[in-house]
């Protein structure tokens, strides 16, 4: 992968990561109650804009791991391959919802809640949990651990491993059954990731 297709794919995390946290506090701040998911329509913008996100991550590790030193580039393919599977599960997952969760023909089953929807405990959520807080937590970990240096290789190294932290903090929601303390997993992949790619896009600049 070329350097500016690197850089593009950094920066294309970093937009599209900006547009969801707009879209998400948005939404947040206009719930009903806490205990109740995101309505429309930033629902569905949140739904669009994440299968959009989860491939530029992938390529995002893909640059990496084209940046990498040659004996870093084990940990380069590891951050690829749960970065893949973190993508593939969620656009599995909110595409599904997008396409027939919300048909008729599916929404009006007494089931359907428990399937599709971003109420705990549900299929879906547990899914996109699953894709978010661990997939997602490893790929950064193995991206930290990609990258080696001093100055803005230490801040990118540092803000990888913060992001896969609070990614894997959010698995705390999950044993308490308090999904507002699963939010933390949230500001890991999408507020702390998005300033690891910018920084990403400076290093690959310089290398």
């Amino acid at each position: 992968m070329e350097v500016g297709t690197r850089v593009g794919a950094a920066w294309a995390v970093v937009v599209l990561c900006t547009l969801y946290a707009g879209v998400l506090v948005a939404g947040l701040l206009t719930l009903p109650s806490p205990q109740q998911q995101i309505q429309q329509p930033w629902l569905t913008l949140m739904e669009l804009l994440i299968i959009a996100i989860a491939p530029a991550m992938v390529a995002l590790t893909v640059g990496l791991h084209g940046w990498a030193a040659p004996m870093r580039k084990p940990f380069a393919v590891a951050s690829i391959a749960f970065m893949s599977m973190c993508a593939a599960l969620t656009c599995v997952v909110h595409f599904t919802i997008l396409t027939i969760g919300r048909h008729p023909s599916f929404a009006d089953q007494g089931w359907a809640r428990l399937a599709f929807s971003f109420e705990w405990p549900s299929v879906a959520y547990a899914l996109d949990i699953l894709a978010w807080d661990v997939f997602f937590a490893l790929a950064a970990l193995f991206a930290a651990l990609t990258v080696n240096g001093a100055g803005l290789a230490a801040t990118v190294r540092r803000l990888l491993f913060a992001s896969a932290a609070l990614a894997f903090a959010g698995l705390a929601g999950v044993a308490l059954g308090n999904m507002q303390v699963r939010n933390i997993g949230i500001i890991g992949y999408a507020v702390v990731f998005p300033v690891a790619a910018a920084f990403m896009a400076r290093l690959f600049q310089r290398r």
